[in-house]
């Protein structure tokens, strides 16, 4: 093949590592990432994680990686093509982190689940469905709340205007404010702890609704979502 182009076995290995250190110089979440794996992995061999835990977590793991990465190359190719604000530059921007923030949390589930253990994991799962099963009130509103969030989230989603953060068909104050508030009053025997818990979160709402944030219908979706959100953690599992 002396009139040919040689096989460069050595060069895409040498791209990609450039580029992996160009995302590692420039990008501060992938170093945070890398710092993250670093302590996981030293975590997985102090626990004594199987080799197929181990597998999974690695590959979990990669996962958020290469979603950080493709979300840096997103962004330089989007500021390269429309060095200008423009809405679907934005949006563009908004998928690829949403990208990233998916494998996040998908990686922190399998992370916990492993570290958990299979014995500890079918514990928790004898004890949920034992008739003895109790969970405190902190858990109830933490576990609550964490929920509330998704709903809330999902519900802005399906709405055709506002943000994540501000906006939206759901509003997350008033959810969050008659959850709570709802909370307050199944818990107390106080009916005047109870008023004012319900009227903080109506003075919440109507703030929102001052600052032109939300509808009344989009204030009276939330608050029926954080209401009977309350009323099913607090009803429907035993004290």
């Amino acid at each position: 093949m002396s009139g040919g182009k040689k096989w460069d076995i050595i060069g895409p290995f040498r791209v990609a590592l450039n580029g992996i250190v160009f995302t590692f110089r420039t990008q501060r979440h992938m170093r945070f990432h890398l710092f993250v794996v670093m302590i996981v992995i030293l975590l997985s061999i102090l626990v004594n994680l199987g080799l197929r835990e181990t597998l999974v977590l690695l590959f979990t793991i990669s996962l958020v990686l290469v979603a950080e990465m493709f979300n840096s190359a997103i962004e330089a190719t989007v500021d390269l093509i429309s060095p200008n604000y423009n809405p679907l530059a934005k949006f563009a921007k908004d998928i690829a982190a949403g990208a990233v923030l998916i494998s996040t949390i998908i990686a922190l589930l399998v992370g916990a689940l492993l570290f958990l253990g299979e014995g500890r994991w079918e514990a928790i799962k004898i004890n949920m469905t034992s008739e003895g099963f109790r969970l405190s009130a902190g858990v109830r509103l933490l576990l609550g709340a964490t929920v509330l969030f998704f709903v809330v989230l999902v519900g802005k989603g399906l709405g055709q205007r506002g943000r994540v953060l501000q906006g939206g068909l759901v509003s997350g104050h008033a959810a969050f404010g008659f959850f709570f508030a709802t909370s307050a009053a199944v818990l107390t025997d106080n009916a005047l702890t109870a008023g004012i818990a319900l009227l903080l979160a109506a003075i919440i709402a109507q703030s929102r609704f001052e600052a032109k944030f939300h509808t009344i219908f989009e204030l009276s979706l939330g608050a029926a979502v954080g209401v009977i959100l309350s009323l099913l953690i607090f009803g429907l599992v035993p004290r």
